[in-house]
């Protein structure tokens, strides 16, 4: 509770400070009452057209679209087999990438080792 000092004595306030997010609107529990629902519609700036469109594309499924398909359950879970198998084959990849790095690396030091062995015995 927050502390107010007035004259020589403090009062203790009743009333909770305001929390995080504690403005924005948040779906009812229960159907509002039918003089209620006007107001919250004007509260929210919406209009009655808004609440025909939502209502004619749920019923149009499109909303089922919105759905994160990531997490949602109608996707099928792969096998843990499959994931380990997409998993080693990824590292496979990545590790002939770096073999071939180093091949082609020890190629071009073998080139500048006898380059600079050839350059050595016409000097010399």
């Amino acid at each position: 509770m927050p502390a107010r000092f007035t004259g020589t004595s403090i009062w203790i306030t009743s009333s909770p400070a305001p929390t995080r997010g504690s403005t924005r609107p948040h779906a009812p529990s229960a159907p509002a009452p039918a003089g209620d629902k006007g107001a919250i519609l004007r509260r929210e700036r919406l209009y009655r057209s808004h609440v025909v469109e939502w209502r004619q594309a749920r019923d149009a499924g499109v909303l089922e679209k919105l759905a994160d398909h990531r997490t949602s359950p109608a996707r099928p879970k792969r096998h843990p087999a499959e994931v380990e198998n997409d998993k080693l084959r990824r590292q496979v990849e990545r590790l002939e990438k770096e073999v071939a790095k180093r091949d082609a690396a020890l190629e071009v030091l073998g080139k500048t080792h006898a380059l600079l062995e050839a350059l050595s015995k016409s000097a010399g």
